[in-house]
């Protein structure tokens, strides 16, 4: 698959630091350190060439704040760990809905009805991670997985897939 076949995606962000950062017209909000995983479409003809964008942001290539992930991507702390995307589908609030409540009501929900496309690591995970970071990533990477092929299954659309590729350049 290219990635020119776009679909939907959820980027599994590190924040290694707590941070304070506005989230566009959403204000200002606090974010603890954690595991956190935004869910998006890639559905245009760039496909999934805007994981690409969301990489060079969170590499500090990039200095556009068009999204309101680009706001935490922007942030020092946080780095793409990996991507779990759903190709060639639209299943973006259908995950969206099976992952934890976001930190942020309307974050990257902003042109559907969806509470929010921010997830945060469940804080029970986090705690029996005794504070190791790449426990609480793998848990809430295993769930988005389990969101998105869950979400494909409910499609019966027999050429979608469910990968997850690496969160830094391929």
């Amino acid at each position: 698959m290219s990635d020119a076949d776009g679909g939907s995606y959820t980027l599994v962000v590190a924040l290694t630091d707590d941070a304070t950062l506005s989230a566009g017209a959403l204000g200002e909000h606090r974010f603890p350190a954690g595991a956190y995983a935004y869910t998006g479409s890639a559905l245009g003809s760039g496909g999934f060439s805007r994981v690409d964008r969301h990489r060079r942001t969170a590499r500090g290539d990039h200095d556009v704040r068009h999204w309101h992930v680009d706001y935490l991507l922007g942030h020092p702390a946080a780095r793409i760990d990996r991507v779990v995307r759903s190709v060639s589908v639209d299943v973006e609030c259908a995950v969206a809905e099976r992952l934890p409540a976001g930190p942020i009501a309307g974050f990257g929900a902003s042109d559907c009805g969806c509470p929010s496309h921010l997830a945060s690591g469940d804080r029970d995970e986090t705690a029996e991670c005794d504070g190791d970071a790449g426990n609480a990533l793998d848990a809430l990477a295993e769930r988005a997985l389990a969101a998105h092929e869950a979400a494909v299954a409910e499609t019966d659309d027999l050429d979608a897939t469910v990968e997850v590729v690496a969160g830094s350049e391929e």
